[in-house]
């Protein structure tokens, strides 16, 4: 697998949120059907996400932490305040933390780094990286939903 995943779909996640944005709060003011975030709070949430992620891998492998305890991403979602965060700031928080994420799964890949999830069980770095992707581009698409509801209601 080597370092595909860290040229794939995971940084340019980051670019394709920018599209949606349109420069402006306006996505703070609604959201789609039953979702409850605004596409700022899923992007924080990707982040969020993201910088758990790094975080476990470097710690794997810096000091043999490799047990990683499941989280409530909405307890997170509350705590942070998701819904109250400005787009702008939502992606500028999303683009260092992918530098991170990248720069710990590169090295993660490179040392064959294995962890020991509370739920999910063993997973390798690739297994991470994958799991990392699938997210990013699941909540991408409850971003486009809340973007082409609010284009289609204004």
């Amino acid at each position: 697998m080597g370092r595909e995943p860290l040229r794939g779909p995971v940084p340019r996640l980051r670019l394709r949120l920018a599209a949606h944005d349109g420069g402006s709060d306006r996505d703070r003011r609604g959201t789609a059907g039953t979702l409850a975030w605004t596409p700022a709070a899923y992007i924080s949430h990707i982040t969020d996400n993201l910088r758990n992620w790094a975080e476990r891998l470097a710690g794997a492998r810096l000091a043999a932490a490799a047990d990683v305890p499941g989280y409530d991403p909405d307890l997170i979602a509350k705590a942070r305040c998701y819904n109250e965060i400005a787009s702008a700031a939502a992606l500028w928080s999303l683009q260092h933390a992918v530098a991170a994420w990248v720069e710990s799964m590169t090295a993660a890949l490179e040392d064959d780094v294995v962890l020991q999830h509370a739920t999910r069980g063993i997973q390798c770095a690739e297994d991470v990286a994958r799991n990392n992707a699938h997210d990013g581009y699941h909540h991408l698409w409850d971003i486009k939903r809340i973007v082409n509801r609010q284009t289609a209601g204004a």
